[in-house]
């Protein structure tokens, strides 16, 4: 049975309510690290600027190869991740939704604040939704949408709001495209049959995703901070796309933590614990998290895809028989999402079905400590 990350951070992770003013720090401003934000141990020793890394590649694959449902498949299966090249996002589009970010984080905090994320709310300006779960700040600041970006934008740019979200508008229909060309692929890499994939595909109609826009400022004590702690993603799948500074890495097992690095036109794919669930065990939700430097910041957007709130996630029917019983029950993506959101790391095992005989079963959350 593959193991996961067992000490992400010495702390246990729970539910932490942290002071308001940690949310408006100016990263700019400071030239010491503070102590909120500097973590005792990431559970290893490393960091971006050690250049202590797995020396294991994540797999790189064109989406134009003939052989590329092929390789997905074996991506997803022996790491959970992957990025894709001839993927057709036209690279003006990455380099425009790059720019929005930058003039976003570029803004004062106090004009940032104007679109802050409510209490409890999920879009809008502010730290990580994870960090509750976290003792320590992490080192990064983010901006989530869902659906229109208008009312948010209006609030950062009064008067010059327009382009900022022509750009998100355009970027969310290119990433839900290339979403559901990527469903296809790996729904067929599992030997679900082209009229198994149709009928998934009139389930995906009403599928939609989030945009999490993330900075991580330069940072003066990078070897202490976290821009983004280890989890796991409740989605489907996730596209990431990341400026040109280094900072992701995944868990892989018998590897450990293990560099993305940027590569120019290229866009990261993370398989989610949806996905994890579809698969019956056999693609795992990859286990990712960010670090920062000290010379160049870092910006990354992520696109979150997922089905209708209401559509049941379970184990594919063609995976599961006799000796392959299924892992997971049944559960829509808003039901999982409450469970993620009060568990984080544990939500997998809480709706794991007992079945110590099946093979393909991968232990996720309970040694993520």
């Amino acid at each position: 049975m593959p193991s996961r990350p067992s000490l992400v951070v010495k702390e246990q992770p729970r539910l932490i309510h942290h002071p308001r003013k940690n949310h408006d720090l100016d990263f700019q401003s400071l030239k010491e690290l503070p102590d909120s934000f500097a973590w005792s141990s990431f559970g290893d020793s490393c960091s971006v600027e050690s250049g202590i890394f797995g020396s294991d590649t994540v797999p790189v694959i064109s989406l134009d190869d003939p052989k590329a449902q092929q390789y997905i498949g074996l991506a997803c299966k022996s790491w959970g991740v992957f990025q894709v090249t001839n993927h057709g996002i036209q690279k003006s589009l990455l380099d425009d939704i790059e720019a929005a970010g930058k003039s976003l984080f570029s803004l004062p905090v106090h004009q940032k604040l104007k679109a802050a994320r409510v209490s409890g709310g999920v879009t809008g300006y502010g730290p990580a939704r994870i960090s509750s779960f976290f003792p320590k700040r992490m080192w990064s600041e983010g901006f989530t949408i869902l659906g229109s970006p208008l009312d948010h934008a209006r609030q950062l740019w009064p008067n010059d709001y327009k382009k900022f979200c022509d750009i998100i508008e355009e970027y969310q229909k290119e990433m839900n495209r290339l979403a559901k060309k990527l469903m296809h692929l790996i729904l067929g890499s599992l030997g679900i049959s082209n009229q198994d994939i149709m009928n998934w595909a009139e389930l995906l109609e009403g599928a939609n995703g989030a945009m999490q826009l993330n900075s991580y400022p330069i940072c003066p004590d990078p070897n202490r901070a976290m821009g983004l702690a280890a989890h796991t993603d409740s989605t489907l799948l996730t596209i990431l796309h990341q400026n040109r500074t280094s900072g992701l890495q995944v868990f892989r097992e018998r590897t450990g933590w293990v560099t993305v690095p940027p590569i120019s036109g290229g866009l990261v794919i993370n398989i989610g614990d949806l996905l994890h669930i579809l698969s019956n065990g056999q693609y795992p939700s990859v286990y990712h998290r960010a670090m920062v430097n000290r010379v160049q910041h870092r910006l990354s957007v992520a696109y979150l895809y997922g089905p209708a709130s209401g559509v049941r996630i379970q184990p594919l029917p063609n995976l599961i028989d006799a000796t392959h019983p299924p892992i997971y029950r049944p559960v829509t993506w808003s039901e999982y999402l409450g469970i993620k959101g009060e568990h984080f790391n544990e939500a997998l095992s809480l709706i794991r079905i007992n079945n110590n005989n099946n093979p393909n079963s991968i232990n996720h959350g309970t040694n993520c400590k």
